[in-house]
């Protein structure tokens, strides 16, 4: 039988310090080509919430054509809610009348605050659902979810294609 030959350095068993230094380089470049995507992603939901605080925003201040612009042409309003017991659905297809109740002068703001925001997006669509409390003035209305479908025209702008909501005045959460 012949002597084994030596076995190179470069081959031969793996060292406690060995891997954890390849660990420790593995994560590092994971973090780095990570980052980036990281960064976009966040950049994207900015993009996305920012328009749904256009639409309050527009809203405390009555100003229609604000609220308007939030919107894409093709935009459906579904509000779900329980009334003597039993649900009940309302979908509109037009953002007209809720654009001219915004723009109708009142002594006293719309003011929808919102928090709890999870969004979710996928190339040019975007799902946005948050809780929210709705105050006239300073007068608790009611509170519920807000679910925002959302898509990205060709021009590059986030537009609200769907909006959907539930309403109710017990088991609210009042933010201030």
């Amino acid at each position: 039988m012949q002597d084994a030959l030596p076995i190179p350095r470069h081959f031969s068993r793996p060292t406690m310090h060995s891997i954890r230094s390849f660990r420790r380089t593995a994560i590092i470049a994971f973090i780095a080509l990570a980052a980036p995507l990281s960064l976009e992603a966040q950049d994207a939901k900015s993009e996305v919430m920012a328009v749904v605080k256009r639409l309050f925003d527009g809203m405390r201040a009555g100003d229609s054509t604000m609220v308007r612009s939030v919107f894409h042409p093709q935009v459906r309003m579904l509000t779900a809610l329980v009334r003597e017991g039993k649900p009940v659905v309302r979908i509109e297809t037009s953002v007209d009348g809720f654009v001219q109740a915004v723009g109708t002068p009142r002594p006293q703001p719309l003011d929808e605050r919102i928090w709890g925001e999870k969004v979710e997006i996928d190339g040019p669509l975007a799902s946005v659902w948050v809780d929210y409390a709705l105050y006239i003035g300073e007068r608790f209305s009611h509170c519920g979810i807000d679910h925002f479908l959302l898509v990205k025209n060709e021009a590059g702008e986030w537009k609200i294609l769907e909006i959907a909501d539930t309403r109710r005045t017990e088991g609210c959460q009042q933010k201030s």
